[in-house]
């Protein structure tokens, strides 16, 4: 179907599209960085690009380019001719800063996230995941055969829920209740974070055995391992969901909400913290949210939701919407629902 166009283009319109179609060469600018650990040689000091081309024992002149493509992606600042230090932004490359992204930054330019958007169309027509169609299986087990690129989800995940973790203990009154299951909850980062807030609060680690094997607890939290599509834990009145529901589609999410509603207290309450998407995409929204609910189509079958959607999905499970709480500056919302 071909519809007339009124719309008129600027060169600045044209400009725009050569910069997205250019985008994933940045991607790949910003993932050669992170996989020759530049941040790490450089510091608040400016550094010549020769001297990090022969600590890494790259081509002077190819190294150059790079550098100078980071600075005009504004993670470097080129000081003088040839010599670079970094910017806040670059300084989250570096795996030793408090909010390191290397991690993140290495698994999301990992093979395994970026193949399958090839198909990216054929996800749209189908409307279902085409990571098994490249790989051969689904995203989480293709995870556990892959050691490095484990490492660095697990490794993304505890710097994410770092973030939640500075925000959270103070945005609910977890005082209130006296026992918090974290469900999926990895490490305990986050849980351990809300527990040493709130000291009379009694806490539960539930995840995979190799979930929750690093995971160091204080003594009034017990870990538990086990399938969340099988069955959660009872004992608890709050139950939290961090980062989880947006990596399954709503039958599997359903799954999951409903063995939490077996067990949940008629006065308990459960937690999620994830995006929450607007009901209407206004100008200047931040693009990250959507590009992540589109990663969530193609590489693991999940979504990003609106607050309309989590209500509908609450609801098919015995949970109503109770309230949402932005938690910045993290990209997170909390979303709490009530049984019913």
């Amino acid at each position: 179907m071909s519809v007339p166009v009124s719309v008129q283009a600027s060169p600045q319109d044209r400009d725009r599209i050569a910069q997205l179609v250019c985008g994933h060469m940045a991607t790949r600018v910003v993932g050669a960085a992170a996989s020759l650990g530049l941040a790490d040689l450089i510091g608040s000091e400016p550094v010549p690009a020769s001297e990090l081309a022969g600590a890494l024992g790259c081509h002077p002149g190819a190294l150059l380019r790079l550098l100078r493509a980071m600075a005009a992606l504004e993670l470097l600042t080129e000081t003088e001719a040839g010599v670079f230090r970094l910017t806040g932004a670059g300084s989250l490359l570096r795996t030793d800063h408090e909010d390191s992204m290397h991690s993140f930054v290495g698994m999301t330019t990992h093979p395994a996230m970026l193949d399958a958007w090839r198909l990216l169309d054929e996800a749209v027509r189908a409307g279902s995941t085409v990571f098994d169609r490249v790989f051969g299986t689904d995203f989480f087990r293709h995870l556990g055969q892959d050691g490095q690129l484990s490492e660095q989800f697990n490794t993304a995940m505890r710097q994410s829920a770092r973030i939640a973790a500075r925000v959270l203990p103070s945005a609910f009154d977890f005082g209130r209740y006296g026992t918090l299951a974290d469900i999926g909850g990895g490490n305990g980062t986050l849980l351990s974070a809300i527990l040493a807030e709130h000291p009379r609060l009694r806490g539960i680690l539930f995840d995979t055995p190799e979930g929750i094997a690093q995971a160091r607890l204080p003594r009034r939290c017990e870990r538990q391992s086990g399938d969340f599509f099988a069955a959660v834990p009872a004992g608890a009145e709050l139950y939290l969901l961090k980062s989880i529901l947006h990596d399954w589609d709503d039958a599997r999410s359903a799954s999951i909400l409903d063995n939490i509603r077996a067990v949940i207290p008629e006065h308990g309450r459960l937690l999620v913290v994830e995006p929450v998407l607007p009901e209407v995409v206004e100008p200047g929204e931040s693009a990250l949210a959507y590009l992540s609910d589109l990663n969530m189509l193609v590489n693991l079958g999940g979504q990003e939701r609106t607050g309309a959607e989590f209500a509908r999905l609450f609801a098919g499970s015995g949970f109503e919407l109770a309230d949402v709480t932005p938690l910045p500056p993290a990209r997170f919302s909390l979303i709490e629902a009530v049984p019913v």
